[in-house]
C-alpha cells in the first residue's frame, strides 16, 4: 500500500546469538558447576561410603564397628538387600536384622513376618514406626510421641539389658498387648525396647526404638556396645537386611505407584510445604480487590513509559495488543483533523470516508481500512512496518 511517503526500513528486534549467550551464561555456568561437583563427590565416595546402618560402612552413621566386634566373637555377618534373600536366610541359627522396616510395603511386611514367625531365630527391627511394627511384631504398636531422652535405664528383667545397663535406646516408644516378653528402657512409662517371643521354639522378635547403639560413633558410649552385641550375637549367623527401593518384590501386588516409593514422612512433609506456600502467598499478596490508581511520586517522561510498555509487549509476544494500541491512538488523533468526533473515531463508516476525502493520494479505501482496522501483524517486522505506516499517514494528514 502506498501512502505517498517513503517509509523507513524495518528494524530487527530479534536478539542476536551474542545477546542470548550473555543473558544465559550465568545460569549455564551454575548448572555446569553443580553437575561437576555432584559427579566429583559421587566418584570420590562411591568406593568408601555405603549408608547409614550399613555394616560395611566406616562412616559415623555406619555399623562396621559392631560387625567387626561380632566377627571377633565368631558371628558371621552377611548383607542382603532383597526380601527373597532375607526370607530364605531366616532359621533357628540366624539373627535377621531389618535396618529400615518402614521402607517395606504392606505386602513385603506380611511375607517377611510369615518367613520369620516359625523360623525359631531372632528378628531385630530397628526403629519401626506405625507403618510396619504392627505387622512385623503383632501386638506391638508405635506411640505417636517419641522419647525426649536418648540415654535410658533398662528397668526390666531381660538379661541382656541388665548386663548392658544404660544405653541410647530413646526414640520410638511402644505399646504392647502381648502377655509375655520383655519391655525395657522405658521413657515416660512406655518402653523403647520390646522383646516378643514367637510361636515356634526359642525364636523371638526384638523391637528397638532407635538405631543409635549400632552407629560407629555411638558404640563406645554407655552400654551401647554390650547391648548391641548381646542382641545381635545370640546366634552364630547375622543377616543384615537393608531394604532397597529397587527390590522387585515391591511390585508383586500390581498396585504399586509412585507414592509407594516415598516414605510416609515425605508425603506429610510435602503437604505441609504446600500449605506453607499458600500461606506465604496470602501473606505476600499486595491487593485482594480491584486496582486503585496511585499518584506517582515523580514525573515520568512519556518516552520512557512508551518504551517500558513496548518491552512488556515484546516480552510476552503480545503483537496483537501492541498493534491495537497503535491503531487506536492513531485513529483518536486523526479523527479531529478530518472533522470526525472523537466518539466516532473507531467507527470505520465514519472515519474512513472523511479520511479519504482529506487525502488526495489515498483513493483506495480498502487500503486505509486494512491499515487502521486490519488484522494483527504476524511477526515483529510486520509490527514495526505497521507503526511506520501509521506514523507516515498521520504526518500526511497533518501536512498543510
Amino acid at each position: 500500500m502506498s501512502t505517498g511517503t517513503t517509509l523507513p526500513a524495518p528494524t530487527s528486534t530479534s536478539p542476536t546469538a551474542r545477546q542470548v549467550w550473555t543473558r544465559a551464561r550465568g545460569v549455564v555456568l551454575g548448572v555446569v558447576i553443580l553437575l561437576t561437583g555432584g559427579v566429583t563427590i559421587a566418584v570420590i565416595n562411591s568406593g568408601t561410603r555405603h549408608g547409614d546402618l550399613d555394616p560395611r560402612s566406616a562412616d559415623p552413621g555406619g555399623s562396621r564397628a559392631v560387625a567387626t566386634l561380632l566377627a571377633d566373637r565368631g558371628v558371621s555377618t552377611r548383607v542382603v538387600t532383597t526380601l527373597a534373600e532375607a526370607g530364605a536366610a531366616a532359621d533357628a541359627d540366624t539373627t535377621l536384622l531389618v535396618a529400615a522396616p518402614d521402607l517395606l510395603t504392606d505386602r513385603q511386611q506380611k511375607r517377611l513376618h510369615t518367613a520369620t514367625e516359625h523360623s525359631g531365630g531372632r528378628t531385630v527391627l530397628v526403629a519401626p514406626g506405625s507403618p510396619s511394627v504392627g505387622t512385623l511384631a503383632p501386638g506391638v504398636t508405635a506411640d505417636p510421641a517419641t522419647s525426649f531422652h536418648s540415654k535410658l535405664s533398662p528397668d526390666c528383667d531381660l538379661p541382656a539389658a541388665q548386663r548392658a545397663g544404660t544405653a541410647d535406646t530413646g526414640g520410638f516408644r511402644y505399646n504392647t498387648t502381648t502377655g509375655s516378653g520383655d519391655t525395657c528402657y522405658p521413657s515416660d512409662g512406655l518402653p523403647t525396647l520390646v522383646r516378643v517371643p514367637t510361636a515356634a521354639g526359642n525364636g523371638d522378635t526384638v523391637v528397638l526404638g532407635a538405631p543409635d547403639i549400632l552407629y560407629n560413633d555411638r558404640l563406645d558410649e554407655h552400654g551401647n556396645a554390650s547391648l548391641a552385641l548381646q542382641l545381635l550375637g545370640s546366634r552364630p549367623h547375622l543377616v543384615w537386611y537393608l531394604p532397597s527401593l529397587s527390590d522387585g518384590s515391591r511390585s508383586d501386588s500390581g498396585e504399586r505407584d509412585f507414592l509407594d516409593l516415598l516414605p510416609s514422612g515425605w508425603v506429610w512433609g510435602t503437604l505441609q510445604l504446600f500449605f506453607a506456600a499458600v500461606l506465604t502467598a496470602f501473606w505476600r499478596a499486595r491487593r485482594f480487590g480491584p486496582l486503585v490508581p496511585e499518584r506517582l511520586p515523580v514525573a515520568i517522561r512519556a518516552s520512557e513509559t512508551v518504551e517500558g510498555r513496548a518491552r512488556l509487549y515484546r516480552k510476552t509476544n503480545a503483537r496483537d495488543r501492541a498493534a491495537t494500541a497503535l491503531r487506536s491512538t492513531t485513529r483518536t488523533r486523526l479523527a479531529p483533523l478530518v472533522g470526525v468526533p472523537v466518539t466516532q473515531a473507531h467507527a470505520p463508516e465514519s472515519l474512513l470516508p472523511a479520511l479519504s476525502a482529506q487525502l488526495q493520494n489515498h483513493s483506495d479505501g480498502q487500503a486505509l481500512h486494512s491499515l487502521l482496522f486490519g488484522p494483527p501483524p504476524g511477526d515483529d517486522a510486520a509490527l514495526i512496518s505497521l507503526a511506520d505506516q501509521l506514523d507516515a499517514l498521520e504526518r500526511e494528514v497533518r501536512r498543510p
